[in-house]
């Protein structure tokens, strides 16, 4: 997407202004306000990006390692959890607002691929930035002297630069929490890929990132096995809590520890976050001891 977009010119008096506004509206109101809507889109977006990653089982960590098919993929998916998240029935097109047959287009690039099928009607447009962690929700209505003369092999044809001031933005330049792996360092995570068993890469994840809520699709994705719950807590000795208390590290669920942590001073985790520690006096060592968590003090 572009670095920096048009001023939109979808004001009073435009052609397609209170088309777009009354559909603008009803969005809006669906997702419970424009606050709901822009964290809903960011946590649709990772969650149809990341399940295509499928890092548990593929072993990839971004979105320019996926295929063509899958980046398709993803669109489709898009479309249907955005029907699901507004309560909007499937139409002639992709769905149906106020009466008007409408498209739903995304994309991880910098355009929307638009079928002829739709050209004449209202479209909605989606757009993710892996790159910058932002995403944008727009409007269209897709009219032939919007977009652009060249067209692929199925006869779609993207939105010209001219008419990106044609477009009424929900949301632009909306940030989205990023991708796990893109927030820690390269180093660091080979550190943690390349240990060979389950039970050390979690321990190598729990010890390179500390501090920090760290959700269980990322320890799933890590453990790569399927009682993965089972090698994060205490396991007679074995377990991954077990093998980072005895370096000095707790290792700390928001579900079950939940006053530890804020007795800490942590940031919050959800009751399906984990967070590593290590502590940096005693009285922090003395706090876990009471909690019935013991560590290796002389370790840190």
């Amino acid at each position: 997407m572009k670095q920096t977009l048009p001023d939109s010119r979808v004001l009073p008096g435009h052609p397609d202004h209170a088309l777009l506004s009354a559909i603008a509206g009803d969005i809006t109101a669906r997702a419970g306000g424009s606050a709901a809507l822009g964290d809903a889109i960011g946590s649709l977006l990772r969650g149809c990006i990341d399940d295509v990653i499928l890092t548990a089982k593929t072993g990839r960590r971004s979105y320019d390692e996926l295929e063509k098919t899958e980046k398709t993929y993803i669109g489709t998916r898009v479309e249907i959890e955005l029907r699901a998240l507004l309560s909007l029935p499937k139409g002639r097109l992709d769905t149906i607002i106020l009466g008007h047959d409408v498209d739903i287009k995304h994309t991880g690039g910098g355009n929307w691929m638009i079928p002829t099928e739709a050209v004449g009607h209202p479209c909605i447009l989606v757009a993710a930035d892996e790159a910058r962690a932002i995403c944008h929700l727009g409007l269209i209505v897709a009219r032939r002297d919007y977009l652009t003369e060249g067209q692929n092999k199925d006869a779609k044809r993207t939105i010209s630069a001219a008419a990106f001031a044609d477009i009424l933005w929900l949301l632009a330049q909306q940030p989205y929490k990023r991708n796990f792996w893109q927030t820690v360092p390269p180093d660091a995570v080979a550190r943690v890929f390349t240990e060979k068993s389950g039970n050390r890469r979690m321990a190598a994840l729990f010890r390179e990132v500390q501090g920090r809520p760290i959700g269980r699709d990322v320890v799933e994705a890590v453990a790569q096995q399927r009682d993965f719950m089972r090698r994060i807590r205490a396991d007679s000795g074995s377990g991954t809590r077990d093998q980072l208390a005895r370096e000095g590290i707790l290792l700390l669920s928001g579900q079950y520890d939940a006053s530890l942590i804020t007795a800490l001073g942590l940031r919050p985790c959800t009751a399906a976050e984990f967070i590593s520690y290590r502590p940096r006096s005693q009285a922090h060592a003395h706090m876990a001891a009471a909690h019935g968590l013991s560590l290796d003090w002389t370790a840190t």
